[in-house]
């Protein structure tokens, strides 16, 4: 415990010090902002570029108008700049061979795989619930936030697929050494993901799915129990890349 505890202040101090965690948290808090402030202010948007709301049957914007920004704002480009972030925490040692000293001292592989999971995973919560509080109150601000279906699991699923991303990023790392290749290997995934959401009969199991489906979730038009079987399924994925990346990682020559 005392080597696992060492190695996850290490990360939190290298995360400090090349000002990942700062970028994150800055990206995230804008994201915070410009949710329902997009929304909001999306009629005097189009009306200044000569576009009339009423021709693209868009109503007055809603506290709805506000999430949807945030799924599309957080579960795209904000999940981008986490995996890019952390596309480099396990292939940038080992293409560096900075884990030769310590691995030689004792330090258990697994201990490095758990600690990096665990420092990305708070951080990548911590980012979630920046955005998350920043758009939730000023949704509640500027628009009156009603009751919505199924709150709670729309926003989970969004968080537990970012988990699943950062699972996919380290397993990338380990099985390709390259920051590069970790990037394929996660990108590889969601496009193999993506061309499976086509096909109906498999929507309701892929993992991509609770990242692009809160809205309908939040309006009550896609029932619960076409979505937790993807939230199912991508928490088991989580747990066997996770131990995948311990297994392998044991066997690799560093």
């Amino acid at each position: 415990m005392k080597a696992y505890l060492a190695f996850v202040k290490k990360e939190w101090t290298e995360l400090f010090r090349t000002y990942k965690l700062l970028i994150l948290l800055i990206v995230f808090l804008l994201f915070g902002l410009m949710n329902p402030l997009i929304a909001f202010y999306m009629p005097e948007i189009l009306a200044a570029a000569g576009i009339d709301p009423s021709t693209l049957g868009l109503a007055d914007p809603t506290a709805l108008d506000s999430f949807a920004q945030f799924f599309k704002n957080v579960g795209q480009m904000g999940l981008i700049v986490v995996v890019i972030v952390f596309a480099n925490t396990m292939a940038g040692e080992l293409s560096k061979g900075t884990l030769v000293n310590v691995l030689t001292k004792g330090l258990k592989r697994r201990t490095v795989v758990f600690a990096k999971f665990t420092v990305a995973s708070i951080t990548w919560t911590i980012v979630y619930f920046v955005a998350f509080a920043i758009t939730y109150f000023l949704t509640d601000y500027l628009f009156v936030i009603g009751s919505f279906s199924n709150g709670f699991l729309a926003f989970f699923g969004l968080w537990l697929f970012g988990l699943f991303l950062i699972a996919s990023v380290i397993l990338g790392g380990i099985l390709f050494s390259r920051m590069v290749g970790s990037l394929l290997f996660a990108g590889g995934l969601v496009v193999v993901m993506t061309l499976l959401n086509i096909v109906p009969t498999f929507q309701k199991y892929v993992p991509a799915t609770i990242a692009s489906v809160n809205v309908s979730l939040l309006m009550g038009t896609l029932e619960t129990s076409d979505f937790v079987p993807a939230l199912i399924i991508c928490g088991a994925l989580i747990v066997g890349f996770v131990s995948a990346s311990i297994l392998i990682f044991d066997r690799k020559q560093v």
